[in-house]
Order: structure tokens, then C-alpha cells, then sequence
């Protein structure tokens, strides 16, 4: 005997049955879903139909999903009535698992697509930095400009604790003056180094300062010259 036939026969000897069901087509890897379907005759059917209801046996089923499963049920006993339907009834019911099973994996697989797109980005972002703009970069330039004065400003008073009053004096002279440069820019390629030096001064190698100086701004930016450069 086929399971419509008995389920026929067991509508005529009994007002009460339970039928669990299945999703008639699961996915792979979601998680196993399983109701039971409680069924009760009233005297009116099949000219009325059942009372329905539903108990969760295997899964979370939640109570909007099961509203939403019955409303579906009634819809269908409501197109069979006059004639037997509990058959009908579990067909649309497994079809019905097999629905909620599949938005459900639907939805956990964009889920996960949308973790990766953020981690994307977010390491994308990571790895890029900041965009650099023409504003940016004149605010960068400003700041790291001033970075670098207030360096040479405390490297210099540094370098004058260490010496006399009269060293002081000379290296404050020596500083003022010209550069080999300026002179040449100006045209004085006569001039003889001798003649930049006062008599009765005292010698200060100023260049010594000069060069530690630009090593130090140097270091700073992360470039290295050697003396063959």
C-alpha cells in the first residue's frame, strides 16, 4: 500500500496524526532541518479543513518561519478541500523545508562573501596608507619643516655649550659671512680664503659642525652619503 493510501485510511480511523517531515531536496553542508507535523480531523472534514500546527524536532526553526510555513499549509488544504489532502499537505511542507533550507544557505554564503570584502578593503587600506593630496603634503611639509628647525636649534645651542666665550664669539662671525658659494654667485673668484680670516682670531673649524649637521637632517629622511659622494 503507497504512502497517500495510508494516509487516506488513517484520516478515516483516527482524528489525530503527527507526520514528520523533511526538506525533499537538502543542500550539502547546511544544517539538517526536521519538523513534525501535528494534523487534527474536525467532524467538517474534508469539506473544512484540519487543524494544523507545527513542532520543531531537528534544527532551529524560529516562530515567523513556522507562521510563515502553517499560512502556506492552509493555503494549499484550502485548494483540496472536499477531498483528502493530507498527502498533499506533507508534499508542500517538505517542499517548504527545502525553501527555507536553501535562503538559508543563501544567506550565510553572502554572509561570508561580505566578511571576505571587508577584510579585503580593510587590508587593501591597511597596505595603501593615505592618499597623498597637494593640501597633505604642504601640511606634511610645513610640519616636518618645523620638525627639522627646532632640530638644528637645539643642536646648535648643543654645540655652543662646549665652547669659550670667545670660540662662541668666532663661530658666530664665521657663520654670518658668505659662503664659498655666495661668493662665487656675486663674482668675488679673487678672493683668497686668507683674506676672510682676522688676525688675532682663533680658528674654529665650522665645517665639522656644518657636516655633522647635514648628517643628522640626512639621517633623519633616511639618506646616507659617503665621503666619495
Amino acid at each position: 500500500m503507497g504512502f497517500e493510501a495510508v494516509l487516506e485510511e488513517l484520516e478515516v480511523l483516527t482524528e489525530d496524526i503527527e507526520l514528520d517531515a523533511e526538506p525533499d531536496d537538502p543542500v550539502d553542508g547546511a544544517e539538517k532541518l526536521r519538523v513534525t507535523l501535528c494534523v487534527h480531523y474536525t467532524d467538517e472534514y474534508p469539506d473544512a479543513l484540519p487543524e494544523l500546527s507545527l513542532k520543531p524536532v531537528e534544527g532551529e526553526v524560529d516562530d515567523q518561519e513556522l507562521d510563515g510555513i502553517l499560512q502556506g499549509l492552509r493555503s494549499v488544504g484550502n485548494d483540496s478541500i472536499g477531498m483528502a489532502m493530507t498527502f498533499t499537505l506533507v508534499s508542500h511542507l517538505r517542499e517548504q523545508l527545502s525553501h527555507l533550507v536553501r535562503i538559508r544557505a543563501e544567506r550565510c554564503e553572502k554572509e561570508e562573501k561580505e566578511k571576505e570584502r571587508l577584510a579585503l578593503e580593510e587590508e587593501e587600506a591597511r597596505t595603501r596608507g593615505t592618499p597623498v593630496t597637494i593640501e597633505s603634503f604642504k601640511a606634511w611639509k610645513v610640519a616636518f619643516d618645523k620638525k627639522i628647525a627646532m632640530k638644528r636649534m637645539r643642536a646648535e645651542e648643543e654645540k655652543m655649550k662646549g665652547l669659550t666665550t670667545k670660540e662662541r664669539e668666532e663661530l658666530k662671525r664665521v657663520a654670518s659671512r658668505l659662503t664659498g658659494r655666495q661668493l662665487f654667485e656675486r663674482g668675488d673668484r679673487n678672493l683668497e680664503d686668507d683674506a676672510l680670516l682676522e688676525e688675532g682670531t682663533v680658528s674654529v673649524d665650522a665645517s665639522q659642525y656644518e657636516r655633522q649637521e647635514i648628517e643628522e637632517e640626512q639621517e633623519d629622511e633616511g639618506v646616507t652619503f659617503s665621503d666619495s659622494d
